[in-house]
């Protein structure tokens, strides 16, 4: 059976759909070639559907034959002991290398060994659970429980309902429960005196959990070489001292109460597959670094509790025709959360002081991802201006990001 068209498989961009994809379709005949790397894998039928998420290109390929969901050593996953199934992504080895990868892998691992429902990578014959080829990275996993219901639907969209978001915070608390024991460094991190590679798109608090923002954020650049000359022509120190800054007074006081911990880091509602209102699978660890509880809610809000996609623009001043809290559903997330896994009190202003800082490394990430190793200035420019800048303006600026901030100390503690 013939691939799939390729040509006119569209992806979402930084302002919905577009037709041109950044990083090509993963073919038949690559999918045939990369299947030959893992153990105990059947060989590839067909490739019968691809992803739309940006940054990568993924797809589910259809197997000659059946694989285990122990093939090469998972341990958990997929939709019970075998599948006729995989799902295949490749990254470009600029952005994830095998390395890179197996860090997400083996925090997957870990909380598979504690119950959580996700899907650990497949091994290859030597058992690592990444492959570099060329200039590409790929990773395999078996097909995941529950429906991909948000499928069509872009990243920082709200839930369906509010009985998905309080479910969703509940499955929150669950992962950060379980990863309250996982001991592994930032991805980023100094080891045995030498520094790591940055890891570049990633939720990190490399600089917003340091004292001193200004000196970490300019070492943290300075260490990437694309973002160094994606920021070149840009006057980013003034800008984010003037716009960023603000907000981490706020939250230098309470830096010492920290409890690092890892956690996923893009928690919104198309990284679950769901089974009615209820997340059975946990997905895309892509972003999960060495972080706290306090910020990965955080980071939880900001991507599906505002719908920043209905911001006209993320000018200082600027209004949306209509609210863009979706205040019933943060209402109701925040009550599955606070249930399973209760705040601390210092937890609850951790939260609150990070909210608009959450997404500050991420954007930068993405200007030096469009604006270097895409050449593509139009989207670096978005990332820029009316990501890294406009969000935190809009939380500064903005009457409903000043409300967001007020009120939601109350929600945290049950109070509203």
């Amino acid at each position: 059976m013939a691939d799939i068209s390729l040509q006119n498989t569209a992806q979402f961009g930084v302002h919905g759909v577009q037709e041109k994809r950044d990083w090509p379709c993963l073919t038949l005949d690559e999918v045939c070639a990369v299947l030959a790397y893992f153990a105990n894998m059947p060989p590839a039928r067909d490739v019968v559907w691809h992803s739309m998420r940006p940054f990568s290109a993924a797809c589910v390929v259809q197997l000659a034959g059946e694989v285990s969901a122990s093939a090469g050593g998972a341990n958990i996953g997929g939709q019970g002991a075998r599948a006729t199934s995989c799902v295949l992504k490749r990254h470009a080895r600029a952005l994830r290398s095998a390395a890179m990868l197996e860090q997400e892998h083996a925090f997957i691992r870990h909380l598979a060994s504690k119950g959580l429902p996700v899907c650990p990578a497949l091994a290859l014959h030597d058992g690592h659970t990444a492959l570099e080829l060329g200039n590409w990275t790929y990773e395999v996993f078996l097909p995941a429980k529950g429906e991909d219901i948000y499928r069509d639907v872009m990243s920082w969209k709200p839930y369906f309902s509010t009985a998905q978001a309080h479910a969703a915070g509940a499955a929150l608390a669950q992962l950060h429960k379980a990863a309250a024991d996982y001991t592994a460094p930032e991805r980023s991190a100094y080891v045995a005196g030498k520094t790591a590679p940055v890891v570049p798109l990633v939720s990190s608090m490399c600089v917003v959990g340091q004292e001193d923002f200004t000196t970490a954020l300019q070492q943290w650049v300075a260490r990437q070489p694309g973002l160094v000359a994606a920021l070149a022509n840009r006057p980013w120190q003034q800008d984010v001292a003037r716009d960023v800054l603000p907000f981490h007074d706020h939250l230098r006081p309470l830096l010492p109460g920290i409890k690092p911990a890892w956690g996923h880091g893009d928690w919104h509602p198309s990284n679950l597959f769901w089974h009615a209102n209820t997340p059975v699978t946990v997905l895309d660890f892509g972003m999960a670094d060495r972080t706290c509880a306090a910020f990965d809610v955080a980071v939880a809000i900001e991507r599906a509790m505002v719908d920043w996609l209905a911001l006209p623009s993320c000018s200082a001043t600027a209004q949306s025709v209509r609210p863009l809290v979706v205040w019933d559903q943060l209402t109701a997330f925040v009550a599955g959360d606070q249930y399973i896994r209760p705040l601390s009190a210092a937890e609850r202003a951790q939260v609150v002081a990070f909210l608009p800082l959450v997404h500050v490394e991420f954007a930068l990430s993405e200007t030096a991802y469009f604006g270097t190793l895409l050449q593509d200035e139009a989207s670096a420019e978005v990332a820029y201006t009316e990501y890294l800048l406009g969000h935190a303006r809009w939380f500064a600026q903005a009457q409903e990001g000043q409300e967001l901030l007020a009120r939601l100390p109350a929600l945290l503690a049950g109070q509203a």
